[in-house]
């Protein structure tokens, strides 16, 4: 077996596994990236929840709720506590679909787009920061196996530990 290779049934500690420590430092860095935004967004008075949903706005204007919690993986019961926040703020607004009533689309107000331009750039210069050593063939590599990760994890194709 080369170093490429490795038992799928991990032998010892958990830990000594390439693959957990592989999920460890992809946890923590996630963990650690979230507490930096939060921190650096806190002078516009928004979290990084909120930033998701104003960015997924930006790019999707007219998006329906439902398609919104889907693409953040979020459940109904927490856009509809951070939908109200960010409606009372005047940052975005919900309308009805023309053909549909049942469905309310959301976009973003100019104030809404100001802020949202605002946070993406203090974002983007974080990433900036803290991947600036990373050699860009490196991030895209990196980028690709999360890619394949999330697609497992949303197919259901993970097995369960016996």
């Amino acid at each position: 077996m080369n170093k490429n290779q490795v038992s799928s049934a991990p032998t010892g500690l958990p830990w000594d596994h390439p693959r957990f420590r592989s999920w460890i430092a992809v946890a923590r860095a996630c963990q650690l990236m979230q507490q930096t935004l939060t921190r650096a967004l806190a002078p516009l008075d928004i979290k990084p929840p909120h930033l998701d949903i104003l960015i997924n706005l930006y790019r999707f204007d007219g998006i329906s709720q439902q398609e919104l919690a889907r693409k953040l993986l979020v459940g109904r019961s927490n856009m509809s506590m951070l939908l109200p926040q960010l409606e009372k703020r005047g940052l975005i607004e919900r309308r009805g679909d023309r053909k549909d009533k049942r469905v309310l689309r959301l976009s973003l107000t100019r104030a809404g787009e100001t802020l949202t331009q605002e946070a993406m750039a203090i974002q983007t210069a974080l990433i900036e920061r803290s991947l600036t050593g990373a050699p860009i063939d490196e991030c895209i590599t990196v980028a690709e196996s999360m890619e394949r990760i999330i697609a497992t994890l949303l197919a259901g194709e993970t097995e369960s530990p016996e």
